[in-house]
């Protein structure tokens, strides 16, 4: 006689099995639905890092994931973090910049074989690869991820725009939905012909347990750093790329250390260290080389990020920020360039001035030095409150999996009206 397994049997049914009419929603054991996501490498980066924390929060008895990378994995670090979380790793082995159609077709293999309930793909060449496999593999829902607010020739690789231009024709049939990270990703988008009704909004997340004020960490850092007690610290964190604007920020430091002689300038990311010859070089004329430290990648951006009196912005393209949203979960104020979803995120809670105008980036760095480090810290816990509400990870994590169950409940009621059908 059948009975019902319960979950000390370790028993798991498959969910189209357990739909039948009469059986009470209660007594149902449902298998974890599978999510395949499919991004273009595993290298650190803003995408990438979301994932991580998208990953680290999704409930693991709803959802059984796996993450394929266009790329080769390697041993970066980013990549040793994923590999301790409870996901699959597998990689397409495709090279940087060079289209191979046959990857396509493995990863419609792959898919036919493992027949997940979604597809969720970050980034352009993700986007249209996974979403032509998906179709191969049988018209599995499709959710594509949108993570950049600047198509401008000047911030963009010839390939990558040619990519988004496919994408946006293929928008108009491949997709089930569109998440963009913020809502200025969704207006450019929507612009260059991307299905505007298909698109949501779900921003890049904060995690307020790991990154919050800390008095201990910013003693620590200064006196790693060689920094004196008394001497603010304005940071910038982020990997040495044009849309960064690096060279922004160095010129407004500049001006600022005109006035403010005993501010120290601390920055971090890939390829932000000495051996940067034109990072390097812009520092020497602006004369300010004693007042930064350049620490490269680094693995305690919390703690570095809890040290400063002041974080930056300068950048000229982003989409959603993470490193502001951080900063303010520390409760350091932030100056920030008008740019993506910037200044919708610190609100009111911060400064926001023009891109690549270093003298106005100066003026507004001054203005919070002149209020005093009292002043700074009522702003910036006015900052950390505003993450609270509008983007912390709980929160956000929550949302993208309401858009996969949504989808992999439509999809089952689907399967179940042509069986019926049948």
């Amino acid at each position: 006689m059948y009975s019902q397994p319960t979950l000390d049997e370790n028993f798991i049914i498959e969910q189209t099995h357990l739909a039948g009419p009469g059986l009470p929603l209660n007594e149902r054991h449902i298998a974890p639905i599978s999510i395949f996501f499919l991004i273009t490498s595993l290298e650190v980066g803003g995408a990438q890092t979301m994932l991580y924390k998208l990953l680290s929060g999704m409930d693991p008895t709803r959802f059984s994931v796996q993450v394929v990378s266009l790329i080769d994995l390697d041993l970066g670090p980013l990549q040793e973090k994923f590999k301790a979380l409870p996901v699959r790793l597998r990689s397409l082995g495709m090279r940087p910049g060079v289209p191979n159609p046959v990857s396509v077709l493995r990863l419609a293999r792959w898919l036919r074989a493992d027949r997940p309930a979604v597809i969720s793909t970050w980034m352009y060449h993700a986007d249209l690869i996974g979403g032509m496999a998906a179709k191969l593999a049988g018209g599995i829902p499709v959710v594509w991820g949108i993570r950049q607010g600047d198509l401008s020739r000047e911030g963009n690789r010839w390939l990558t725009l040619q990519t988004v231009k496919a994408c946006a024709l293929a928008s108009h049939w491949l997709p089930s939905r569109i998440i963009c990270n913020s809502e200025a990703s969704r207006k450019v988008h929507a612009a260059v012909g991307y299905e505007a009704t298909k698109m949501i909004v779900i921003p890049n997340g904060s995690d307020l347990t790991m990154y919050k004020p800390n008095e201990a960490a910013r003693r620590s850092v200064k006196k790693e750093l060689e920094i004196p007690e008394e001497s603010p610290i304005i940071g910038l964190v982020g990997r040495f790329h044009p849309h960064k604007d690096h060279h922004n920020f160095i010129r407004a430091a500049a001006l600022l250390h005109h006035d403010w002689p005993d501010v120290h300038f601390l920055l971090c990311g890939d390829e932000v260290t000495w051996d940067n010859l034109q990072l390097t070089a812009w520092i020497q004329e602006a004369g300010i080389r004693k007042r930064c430290r350049l620490v490269g990648r680094r693995h305690d951006i919390a703690r570095l990020t809890a040290a400063l009196d002041i974080a930056v912005s300068s950048s000229f393209g982003e989409s959603f920020s993470s490193v502001v949203g951080e900063a303010m979960s520390c409760g350091v104020p932030c100056v920030v360039t008008d740019v993506g979803d910037s200044a919708l995120i610190v609100g009111q809670t911060g400064l926001v001035v023009p891109p690549q105008n270093s003298t106005e980036l100066a003026k507004a760095l001054c203005q919070l030095i002149e209020l005093g480090r009292e002043a700074r810290i009522s702003m910036g816990m006015a900052g950390r409150s505003r993450i609270k509400k509008n983007y912390d990870l709980p929160d956000i994590v929550a949302r993208y999996q309401d858009v996969y169950q949504e989808l992999a409940d439509s999809k089952s009621e689907k399967g179940f009206l042509i069986e019926g059908a049948a």
